[in-house]
């Protein structure tokens, strides 16, 4: 078969390479890498579809020659990408295909999969290095630091910054998928309670991963620290508001890995203005104003990252190894996992002509 691997800013080419050197003894294999387009704004219906992508797909289209297996992270992927070769199969190397026309390549016979859980370990990591900034007040602290801040250097200096173990709170999850799996478990060796509301797992399932299932409102009730993982969907759009802060337990912390819909933040700088909020830490945030700095930055007590979560080696080492079995499964014949659309089980074109 014929591999395109197309790589961008976030995830190059580059970082596949390794993962797909065994595939080079029996498929031609070609690695480019899209580029920022600014100029290019999407016009079509496909085109508008699609979110989070980078480079244009033109840059896609002119890479394409008699490819049958398409491999992205970030570039478009329109119904005008998939009439361009002979494409038995797309692997978006991400959680969500949100740059894949995924209805155009339904239509056209194409399965389109993806690589759930690829930073599941890092993302897990990171919530769990925020609880631990955020108890042991380690924004405050560090911003001591920065500021000039005099040190006694006795042993009675740390008297002014006491926090919290994390050993015997309780941490609420809002969303059990693989990150979430990963976070309890992490959160449970640190001597937590885990408890967790996700609608679309059941219970027997969240009680074998260590945690307890509940209600959303219950959760807020009873944790110390609230962790949002959860996929952003139309639905839940400002899940966590000015109410459901309201139910948290005064002096809780909040943690955001997961999408910044997920989040009123006009409800959380409420929230820390009146001590309900301890702590915030996000790693996703809405745009900076044009000038000045983020309204949640006045806020000593609040971590701010610049969507870091899956940004490590592993993570997209984790992302080529998942695209190579799915094309080994495609090539030997075998059922493809994590469909997009289930009902394109077979990599056999049909649809509009090449």
């Amino acid at each position: 078969m014929r591999i395109l691997v197309a790589g961008d800013r976030f995830c190059p080419s580059s970082a596949f390479r390794e993962a797909f050197k065994p595939l080079a003894a029996e498929h031609e294999i070609t690695f480019v890498d899209v580029v920022d387009e600014p100029d290019w704004r999407p016009e079509s219906p496909s085109e508008l579809q699609l979110r989070e992508t980078m480079g244009s797909p033109r840059q896609v289209i002119d890479a394409l020659d008699r490819h049958e297996v398409l491999v992205i992270q970030g570039a478009p992927v329109t119904d005008a990408v998939l009439d361009a070769a002979p494409l038995r199969l797309v692997c978006c190397a991400r959680g969500g295909p949100v740059n894949v026309d995924v209805a155009a390549a339904t239509k056209r016979g194409i399965p389109v999969v993806t690589t759930p859980g690829k930073n599941a370990d890092a993302v897990a990591e990171l919530t769990m290095a925020f609880l631990v900034m955020l108890a042991r007040q380690l924004p405050v602290v560090i911003r001591y630091v920065e500021g000039g801040g005099e040190f006694a250097h006795d042993n009675y200096e740390g008297a002014r910054w006491f926090g919290h173990d994390l050993s015997g709170h309780t941490l609420g999850l809002v969303g059990l998928g693989q990150i979430g799996g990963r976070v309890t478990s992490r959160a449970r060796a640190f001597g937590m309670k885990v408890v967790a509301y996700d609608p679309f797992v059941e219970p027997s399932a969240v009680l074998e991963t260590g945690a307890e299932p509940v209600d959303l409102d219950t959760l807020l009730a009873v944790s110390d620290f609230v962790s949002l993982h959860a996929r952003a969907t139309a639905d839940n759009r400002g899940l966590i508001g000015s109410p459901q802060i309201a139910r948290m337990k005064r002096g809780a912390y909040l943690v955001n890995t997961a999408r910044d819909t997920l989040v009123d933040e006009t409800a959380i700088i409420d929230g820390l203005a009146s001590g309900r909020l301890a702590g915030v830490a996000v790693d996703l945030i809405s745009p900076s104003p044009a000038t000045g700095l983020h309204p949640l930055l006045k806020f000593p007590n609040v971590i701010i990252t610049t969507h870091i979560g899956g940004a490590t080696y592993e993570t997209l080492h984790h992302a080529g190894d998942m695209a190579v079995a799915a094309i080994r499964r495609l090539a030997a014949g075998q059922p493809l996992l994590d469909l997009a659309d289930p009902s394109v089980a077979a990599g056999q074109r049909a649809g509009s002509p090449v």
